[in-house]
């Protein structure tokens, strides 16, 4: 596995992770809880964002870490 893959499959699981927090915030009475799955899930998409700027750049820089998308992949 690439480093551009290793970097995208983190991404996809902080991507998860930020969405199952965000729908445990939605999904709770508490309001406690709700607040504390927002705050967490707020985090990890500041994360992300500071991820994905770091793969664009990264991909821009040593162009064979690009991953392809699955389509360009069979052609």
């Amino acid at each position: 596995m690439t480093i551009g893959e290793k970097m995208h499959q983190t991404l996809a699981s902080l991507e998860s992770a930020a969405a199952n927090l965000k729908t445990f915030s939605l999904d709770t009475q508490d309001q406690t809880a709700k607040q504390m799955f927002a705050s967490y899930s707020q985090q990890l998409e500041d994360i992300c964002k500071g991820l994905r700027g770091r793969v664009n750049y990264i991909e821009q820089q040593e162009p064979q870490y690009k991953v392809l998308q699955p389509q360009q992949k069979q052609q």
